[in-house]
């Protein structure tokens, strides 16, 4: 729906939200965080509420839009010795911005480190993603036990991913605690827009867009 306002948020270290959406993530909210520490070791004498306007700012103009949708990044992991104070001010920063928007989508990195570094704290829809390997389906299994310790969700599900054929979807063991919501096939599209560096955005043709759709 295109009059509906969405924010694309890739906790992804790897900036794949980005290509695959077509931006280039030019500034991160890590590296604004970066920043402000780098000033306040200089000597920068900043009160909260001067450092919580800065950081309003700069996340605002670090956001990307593009008609109803708008991006930003988070950017690497946390390094060590980083400053908490500054953490929790951007994650209201961003909690604010998101309240801007009819959807939020969060991109998280695989595994289960979006989960324990708490970037989604509190989602309506915990939408898990894997493919047809053993592994994958484990590291679900692992996630969602994690996210029920450490999340506040409403709902949550399992997206299959790159699936060949009912064949291989019906040999699947997939966990029992978890609702299957559906399964994306492979798409020789994606893998030439991923070569490329294309958007998935702007594929005409795509079995596994309209899978998803």
């Amino acid at each position: 729906d295109p009059s509906r306002k969405v924010l694309a948020i890739d906790a992804d270290p790897a900036l794949a939200g980005a290509l695959a959406l077509g931006f280039r993530a030019r500034r991160t909210v890590d590296g604004i965080r970066n920043d402000l520490i780098a000033r306040v070791k200089e000597g920068a004498r900043e009160d909260l509420r001067q450092m919580a306007e800065a950081l309003d700012y700069e996340v605002m103009a670090a956001l990307e839009e593009r008609s109803n949708l708008a991006f930003l990044a988070i950017g690497r992991p946390e390094q060590e010795g980083c400053y908490c104070q500054v953490n929790e001010i951007l994650k209201d920063i961003i909690g604010s911005i998101a309240g801007n928007f009819d959807y939020v989508v969060i991109d998280g990195e695989a595994g289960i480190e979006q989960v324990n570094r708490r970037v989604m704290e509190m989602v309506t829809h915990l939408l898990l993603v894997s493919d047809a390997s053993s592994r994958g389906l484990n590291v679900v299994k692992t996630i969602k036990d994690v996210a029920d310790r450490t999340v506040k969700y409403r709902h949550a599900g399992l997206v299959l991913n790159r699936i060949v054929d009912d064949e291989e979807a019906g040999r699947l063991s997939l966990p029992p605690n978890l609702p299957f919501i559906g399964r994306v096939p492979e798409d020789g599209a994606i893998r030439s827009a991923d070569i490329s560096g294309t958007s998935v955005l702007a594929l005409s043709l795509s079995p596994a867009l309209a899978a998803v759709g």
